[in-house]
Parts: C-alpha cells; structure tokens; sequence
C-alpha cells in the first residue's frame, strides 16, 4: 500500500473523519483525500472537480450573545468549531485548574477584550407583532 506523500494535519483530520475535516473521493485511485487537495496524495492524480463549499460567508470567531454565561466566549468558541459549548466550559474550567488560575483567567479576559460580540438575534418591532397577533373574535 503506497504511502501518502505529504499530508497537512486538516487532511489527516478529513481521513480520520474528524469534525472539521471533509473527506472527498480521488477520481483515478478511489481513495478518501482530504476535499481541498488538488493533486491526491496516494496515486498524484489531479483534483478536477470543483468542491462542494458552501458559498456563504467564511466563519468569524466571535462572543457568543446568546449561548453565554458570563462574556460568551465559550459559547462563541463551541459555535466557531461547532461544538457543544459545554464541552468547551469543561475544557477551559480543565486548562485554568492544571495550569494555574492565572494563565487561564488572564486568557479568558483577553478573549473578553479581543473577540467582538456577536449581532444579538432580530426582534420584530412591536408593531409589526401587533398586526401579526391573532384576532380573538
């Protein structure tokens, strides 16, 4: 079995089927190769088909305005890298206990400052709930 030639660790992800890791299939070999490879890395066959990317805009890592409990950086974190943002509570709660109190406060208040706050979600104005409200006859 041939050996990959060079892989970057997104395309090891995409193999492994990681979240965050999108796998396609190579056209000459058949083998499973990371989506935005070019050339596969298992036979060097080019890549013609274009990917399947979703054409909105690309991600931005912002604070959560919805899913927070004290500035919404986790919640802004597990929505970036689409994962629970529990997990990512735990995580942080996990770094600041083995690391000292220190490092992680100083990080989480940094991430406080530094990340925007994301747009809270839309709120129809009053009026416009007024005409849509059901009539009760």
């Amino acid at each position: 079995m041939p050996r990959p030639v060079c892989m970057m660790w997104w395309e090891w992800a995409a193999l492994r089927g990681w979240p965050g890791g999108v796998a396609m299939t190579c056209l000459n070999c058949h083998r499973e190769i990371a989506e935005s490879s070019n050339f596969c890395y298992f036979c060097g066959a080019r890549q013609t088909v274009a990917s399947a990317r979703p054409a909105g805009p690309p991600k931005r890592l912002m604070r959560s305005s919805t899913n927070n409990k004290l500035a919404g950086i986790c919640g802004g974190l597990g929505e970036y890298m689409d994962a629970d943002p529990t997990i990512v509570r735990l995580v942080l709660v996990l770094i600041v206990f083995f690391t000292g109190i220190f490092p992680g406060v100083v990080a989480y208040l940094l991430g406080w400052i530094i990340i925007p706050l994301a747009p809270g979600p839309a709120v129809a104005s009053s009026a416009v709930q007024a005409t849509q409200a059901p009539q009760h006859s």
